[in-house]
């Protein structure tokens, strides 16, 4: 499928920089395939009894008082922190969730955090040209990467793995910053580390709210890409912000659009 310019008349300077999300559009975050148990009818992350099983088993804290507490504790703090847009850094979850077991090792919540993150890792592959596009990409422009997670050691450690690091000019991880997309703070960090000018950047995800919407904000243009969206025409007719400038579904397709739009110094 060619990229498609979904804003007609926009007109910009030549591209200096392209910004990427992380996942499932650098690479590919399958949450789906994390094994799930059945509890009590339903469906949960197996992950929730690897996480049990890190509790000190003096504690004697059974599994249904654990999951329990899991399920408060991140509804108090997606209220807190989700719901403004800030950051929740993985070793801050479990360290609340610890406090309401009162399980005093501090130990711990790193070690929730390392396990709950291990798995997670397992689930993660990228497409094998992407690597060889940032490559090509970066023969032509300054690159970046923005991306809401949690754990930033974890995502540094992905972008090892699959060698990307090395061609990233600037990488702005939520936990580092404290702040997620869509909120403008975020991406004016990415801006003031590649000291480039949002009207001269193009950033590059897959959700419409935080990367598409969050971008417009500042006045960057955006690239979605639908790749791992389910239903790219459902989720545009049921998405009420700015449109995206450009809809791909392959990164490859970035070369064709900075032939369009130029590429500068």
């Amino acid at each position: 499928m060619a990229s498609k310019a979904t804003k007609a008349g926009h007109k910009r300077g030549p591209v200096r920089a392209v910004v990427f999300d992380l996942f499932d559009t650098l690479v590919d975050l399958y949450s789906e395939k994390l094994p799930r148990i059945e509890y009590h009818g339903y469906l949960i992350p197996a992950s929730a009894r690897a996480l049990h099983a890190t509790l000190p088993h003096r504690s004697g804290i059974d599994f249904d008082t654990f999951a329990s507490a899991l399920a408060e504790v991140d509804r108090e703090f997606h209220s807190s922190h989700y719901g403004e847009g800030l950051e929740l850094p993985s070793e801050v979850r479990f360290a609340g969730l610890c406090g309401r077991l009162a399980v005093s090792d501090p130990q711990l919540p790193g070690i929730m955090a390392q396990v709950h993150m291990g798995l997670l890792r397992e689930q993660v592959a990228m497409p094998l040209h992407h690597l060889g596009l940032l490559c090509s990409l970066a023969e032509r422009v300054r690159l970046g990467l923005c991306s809401n997670f949690s754990h930033s050691v974890t995502a540094y450690t992905i972008l090892e793995d699959y060698g990307l690091h090395g061609h990233l000019d600037a990488i702005v991880i939520s936990e580092e910053v404290g702040i997620r997309k869509p909120r403008v703070e975020i991406f004016e960090s990415v801006l003031d580390k590649l000291a480039i000018g949002a009207g001269d950047i193009l950033h590059v995800g897959d959700s419409l709210t935080a990367d598409v919407a969050g971008a417009a904000a500042l006045g960057i243009s955006s690239v979605w890409i639908t790749r791992r969206v389910k239903d790219p025409e459902k989720a545009l007719a049921e998405y009420d912000g700015p449109a995206p400038n450009f809809q791909i579904e392959d990164l490859a397709e970035l070369e064709g659009i900075l032939d369009v739009t130029g590429v500068g110094i």
